[in-house]
């Protein structure tokens, strides 16, 4: 049991980012569609010769219906079909019954006239001609001819210009033809001349009235009309026949016609369809392995050539956490239809990499996702890679140095253009023709471009979610109207100009050995801040004899210098400055000594022993060849303000011996520097110190 807890306290960190690794793999293997990919790309194959090896079908598929097909199918469906209208009995009982009661009520009753009119149905032989023309005549008359009309069909409006109508009449549905029914207006003049055709009618006194009571007893049936709609459409079939296992469905060289192009696109429906059972299983299987080489990878050029970011748990982080983020991106498509995997901003990626990594970095992960984003495309795969490939390429070149705002509003502009040629060329070479191109593509090129400009306020949300720096923020810090470096300025003249000098030595070295000049030239300028609370105690402030280290003892005088580290530190985190600016303020003595005040006190007390952990800085040592590189500009500048001859050969043993005095304290050892690089960089700090101090050649007597 012990051993196992040793086993994972001794390897905790890489135990950790190997569960980030694991994670991440897990979430884009759940990211990726599950479904089978059809082996053959059949984009813009239509017309040209089959140039794969002879398709033979691999189980039995029925072959779909084209969408123009199945569209000129439904128009006919729709051209032919007719609404469906129903037959109200009621509605002829209801206007009887409605006329009964109105003339029993209101209708004078003659000498003969029975007190009550017959209810319908009417008795046998009512007609018109009935004498007496009394009350029970004139119901009679107008009841049967009402009846008569309804017999007909009185029809709504709404199906004046059709030829026949679906009519249902009870459980049975008949077609009937539309002009032997009467409209309503036509039943009203029906009506009004039977009645004034009639013997002994009070015409004018009957006419309205049964006018008033007439109303359709046949409407449409919205309801079921819509029904059968829905049923009629949905009884056109998506299939027309099928092609049996082992069948031929193309041969290598035919040239694929319509007809040929649906099967191909109905094998490939069928083909990706099949995703349950062991396909699932192996479709998950295979994309497993496929990503988990992709994050493989990735782990081994960061443990090849990017040791420092792969020993940080935050950067590795974030790297995994992008990758994850952008395929989950190419997600949103499957997700919302009308939503154009072309418009989505995967240059964003690179951008943001290259904010926060160096440019290979950068590019290494921009290409490991677009492959991983791939696996989910179903065609277009090769067109997808090499635009997303170059475009990324671009995308990084145009932000080399990030150093203001503006530079994102030109990547958009480089990016569109890179989409648009890349797209355009692709198109000329698989379809010998611009024909093709498809103007809804282009467009979501335009809008994957302008995305990109999301990657400014991205930068600045991960700056402060994860802690990173970016070259807008160094650009910012460095800019000596900052208020830490009016205030050394002000209060520490002597020192800021130090600080200036130191800046430009270490940005001239770094630029030669490679590294972040913008983050080395930062950390200079900010490198010794903490001067600015004790200004006379630093000799390149004290003006005139007044040395207050005269009042004081060795130890106390080595104590107040080294005290500039902290003092620096607390008032760099007070003001809110990166970690990795803070980082060359901690580390710009490293564990050296005050070697000064540490002399002084072994010549003038001999006898002691010496406890030299008073005359050391706390440290740490540099620990990256940024850091390094101005702890070396940092103790050469200073030490070159005591050279008492300017010449090449003074300034040469200056630099050698003070960097050789680091080398034999150690100060280098965790920094990723090597001894070529440090030849380098003393070359230059010579060079640019010889023209500090204007070391000219001597002048022939």
């Amino acid at each position: 049991m012990n051993r196992i807890v040793e086993f994972f306290r001794n390897r905790h960190n890489a135990i950790y980012k190997g569960i980030l690794f694991v994670i991440a793999g897990l979430l884009i293997v759940y990211l990726l569609p599950k479904e089978a990919r059809f082996r053959y790309d059949l984009t813009n194959i239509k017309g040209k010769p089959w140039h794969y090896e002879s398709l033979v079908a691999p189980f039995e598929f029925s072959i779909l219906k084209s969408p123009a097909q199945i569209a000129e199918e439904r128009r006919k469906a729709m051209e032919n079909f007719r609404p469906y209208w129903r037959l109200d009995e009621n509605v002829k009982k209801q206007s009887i019954d409605s006329l009964r009661k109105l003339m029993t009520r209101d209708w004078p009753v003659r000498t003969g006239d029975p007190e009550v009119l017959p209810a319908y149905p009417l008795p046998a032989g009512a007609t018109l001609n009935l004498p007496p023309a009394g009350r029970t005549a004139h119901y009679l008359a107008a009841a049967a001819l009402l009846d008569s009309v309804y017999t007909r069909g009185v029809i709504a409006s709404g199906a004046e210009t059709e030829e026949s109508i679906q009519l249902i009449r009870g459980n049975v549905t008949e077609e009937t033809w539309r002009p032997g029914l009467l409209s309503l207006r036509e039943a009203d003049s029906l009506l009004a001349a039977r009645l004034r055709s009639a013997r002994d009618i009070d015409e004018g006194r009957l006419i309205p009235l049964v006018k008033n009571l007439l109303r359709p007893n046949i409407t449409r049936d919205s309801a079921y009309t819509e029904l059968m709609r829905r049923l009629s459409l949905e009884g056109i079939s998506p299939t027309r026949g099928g092609k049996a296992k082992d069948q031929i469905v193309i041969n290598r060289g035919v040239i694929v016609d319509e007809e040929k192009y649906e099967e191909l696109l109905s094998l490939k429906a069928a083909y990706e369809s099949q995703a349950g059972g062991t396909k699932g299983w192996l479709i998950i299987l295979g994309q497993s392995v496929l990503v988990t080489l992709c994050l493989l990878i990735l782990f081994l050029f960061l443990l090849l050539f990017r040791r420092d970011t792969l020993n940080d748990d935050t950067r590795v982080l974030f790297v995994l956490l992008m990758m994850v983020l952008m395929v989950a991106l190419s997600h949103l498509p499957a997700v919302f239809e009308t939503i154009s995997l072309w418009a989505m901003p995967f240059c964003i990626l690179p951008i943001i990499m290259r904010a926060f990594f160096d440019t290979r970095t950068a590019l290494f992960t921009h290409l490991l996702t677009i492959l991983m984003i791939a696996l989910s495309m179903p065609e277009r795969r090769y067109e997808f890679v090499f635009i997303q490939t170059i475009a990324g390429i671009i995308a990084i070149f145009s932000i080399v140095n990030m150093r203001n705002r503006s530079q994102i509003f030109f990547s958009v502009f480089v990016i569109s253009g890179t989409y648009l040629l890349s797209f355009f060329g692709l198109t000329a070479v698989v379809d010998a023709s611009t024909d093709s191109l498809d103007w809804n593509d282009l467009l979501s090129f335009g809008i994957s471009a302008f995305l990109v400009l999301l990657a400014y306020p991205l930068i600045y949300f991960c700056e402060k979610l994860f802690g990173f720096v970016s070259d807008v923020t160094l650009l910012e810090l460095s800019d000596t109207n900052h208020p830490l470096l009016r205030e050394l300025a002000t209060r520490a003249p002597g020192t800021f100009q130090h600080s200036l000098q130191v800046s430009n030595l270490a940005e001239e070295a770094i630029h030669r050995v490679g590294g972040n000049a913008l983050l080395v030239r930062t950390g200079a300028l900010y490198h010794d801040i903490g001067k600015a609370d004790m200004p006379m105690y630093f000799i390149e402030n004290q003006v005139g004899d007044v040395n207050p280290h005269d009042e004081l003892n060795f130890e106390e005088s080595a104590s107040m210098i080294i005290s500039h580290v902290e003092r620096g530190i607390e008032k760099a985190k007070a003001a809110r400055l990166p970690d990795s600016v803070i980082d060359f303020i901690r580390t710009h003595h490293g564990t050296t000594n005050t070697a000064y005040f540490l002399t002084l006190y072994k010549k003038n007390n001999p006898e002691n022993i010496i406890d030299e952990e008073l005359f050391r800085y706390p440290g740490p040592i540099p620990y990256s060849k940024e850091t390094a590189v101005v702890m070396m500009a940092d103790s050469v500048e200073a030490a070159s303000r005591s050279l008492l001859k300017y010449d090449a050969e003074a300034i040469d043993k200056l630099v050698d011996d003070i960097i050789a005095s680091q080398l034999a304290q150690d100060q280098f050892s965790n920094a990723n520097i090597t001894m070529r690089d440090i030849a380098e960089i003393k070359k230059i700090f010579k060079r640019k110190l010889r023209s500090i101090y204007h070391v000219r050649v001597e002048y022939p007597k």
